[in-house]
């Protein structure tokens, strides 16, 4: 009994850790990673009903650091997922974030990387806009006093901080783009900042999205926070 608990937990914890470099590498398709990751809470489950049949029946002979061991296990390949399955619950099934949602920062040079992108580079609309200011009511369009020059330098440098991909710096047109590879799955979000001049005071809009995937978790309104609180620590804010 001791070695089949080990062997379900060890599989369920396989299930769900691995789909995700599995599916980076392109070795699987997503759908398939996704399944990977159900049948590993199954897989999780069971090991904790089979531990504890086995603590129940068996206690006599029970290897406690394997017990102990294989109840992590089954326990992490239970728990990661439903902590993401919470998580999508609490925040909008949308994946397109800007601070500016009336007139949202274009993509420039990296509508060619999203050619083949499940998620096209047009903002998604007035519904995700309406449940974007709902959501996230802190993500406005950046006021500083610095000139547009020092801006975009900061800017730049917070991009550099952040291990991003820089794809475009045109510091004559106000645009930065770049990308930022997520660590488990390797999804692509793709990121544009604006920055323009408005008398004495210098504008800074952030657009983040998501290449494929209805609902980002958060993720790219997190970025954009970051990406606020550290370029912040450098500027003056009005």
């Amino acid at each position: 009994m001791k070695k089949l608990v080990g062997i379900v937990s060890l599989l369920a914890i396989l299930l769900v850790v691995l789909p995700g470099p599995l599916y980076k590498w392109g070795i699987v398709e997503l759908g398939t990673a996704f399944a990977g990751i159900r049948f590993g809470v199954y897989a999780g489950a069971a090991a904790l009903i089979l531990l504890i049949v086995q603590l129940i029946f068996m206690r006599k002979n029970t290897h406690w650091p394997m017990a102990g061991i294989s109840a992590i296990f089954a326990v992490i390949a239970i728990a990661l997922p439903l902590s993401l399955m919470n998580k999508a619950k609490s925040v909008p099934p949308i994946h397109d974030i800007s601070t500016d949602v009336v007139a949202p920062p274009p993509f420039v040079k990296i509508a060619e990387l999203r050619a083949d992108a499940p998620n096209p580079i047009e903002y998604s609309g007035a519904e995700t806009a309406a449940a974007q200011l709902k959501a996230y009511p802190e993500l406005v369009t950046l006021k500083y006093a610095n000139s547009k020059n020092d801006v975009f330098i900061a800017a730049k440098e917070v991009v550099n901080q952040f291990g991003w991909e820089l794809v475009n710096a045109d510091a004559s047109q106000g645009i930065i783009e770049a990308t930022d590879t997520t660590a488990w799955f390797g999804f692509k979000d793709d990121v544009v900042i604006r920055i323009k001049s408005l008398e004495t005071v210098t504008l800074v809009d952030i657009r983040s999205k998501s290449r494929v995937g209805k609902s980002d978790l958060g993720k790219n309104a997190q970025r954009i926070n970051d990406f606020i609180k550290q370029i912040n620590q450098s500027l003056s804010a009005i």
